[in-house]
């Protein structure tokens, strides 16, 4: 049996094109996502591109056992991934006081609990390899608060810190943990969070291919943090020498309606 790596959040976006680059270079896929017919169309386009053997998911990561159940479908199933990619996540555009609470913890559970419980879970097959790759996307967003988006930037800004310290923890391990940052990217996240009249998504963005290319080559070369694009990454280095008001203030000006 070959290599296997499992991605969250397959069926679109990102997501979709991080499980095109693993299957391009041989990794078998669990693929994990709501919809099921999307699943089993990239599932099919992937076995038949490039030969690579499948195992589609369908279920929602946020829900009380869907952790469980995926990872109780990847041992059933006799794979003992080499890749973890959490990509699986979702915003909302809006001020906190007004925005739903079921949704807002939503976004919590798949954000920050489902990536933490599925790493956890999967991580021990890994470690009896001596061998491996954890890539979290998590975002620019991770980098300074964001008014108009308040817990999804706080909830990258976990994954980031999280990526951090496990990418230490794990150092000797043969586990390699990288953080992908990527800055605003045509996947239709932006319609999706109902963000569409920020500044932000109205700028010119990324292709998720791009992105996806960079974050798996990014993850071959065990880099601990990476950001896409070079007006992003200056972004983000410069927030470590700005007052964090004046930070805050600039995020809050980028998510403006416009």
């Amino acid at each position: 049996m070959g290599k296997w790596a499992v991605v969250t959040g397959a069926s679109g976006g990102i997501g979709l094109e991080i499980a095109r680059e693993l299957a391009e270079r041989g990794y078998a896929l669990v693929l994990s996502a709501r919809g099921a017919d999307k699943l089993d169309a990239l599932a099919e386009e992937l076995q038949r591109r490039w030969g690579v053997s499948c195992l589609a998911v369908a279920l929602d990561l946020g829900a009380p056992d869907g952790v469980e159940t995926l990872a109780r479908r990847i041992a059933e199933a006799g794979v003992e991934p080499a890749v973890l990619v959490n990509n699986a996540g979702f915003g909302v555009y809006g001020g906190f006081a007004k925005a739903d609470i079921a949704q807002t913890q939503g976004m919590i559970d798949l954000n920050i609990s489902a990536l933490t419980r599925l790493t956890a879970l999967l991580l021990p097959a890994m470690l009896r390899q001596g061998q491996g790759h954890i890539l979290n996307v998590a975002s620019t967003a991770a980098f300074q608060p964001g008014p108009g988006m308040a817990v999804y930037f706080a909830s990258k800004a976990y994954v980031l810190s999280f990526s951090e310290a496990m990418g230490a923890e794990l150092r000797g391990s043969g586990i390699r943990v990288t953080a992908l940052c990527p800055g605003a990217t045509q996947t239709g996240f932006g319609a999706r969070a109902q963000g569409e009249r920020s500044a932000l998504f109205n700028s010119r963005m990324a292709t998720a291919r791009d992105v996806a290319r960079y974050g798996v080559r990014a993850m071959e070369r065990g880099q601990r943090v990476a950001v896409p694009g070079l007006f992003n990454r200056v972004m983000a280095a410069s927030v470590r020498f700005t007052p964090r008001p004046v930070v805050t203030a600039l995020a809050g000006w980028m998510m403006r309606e416009v």
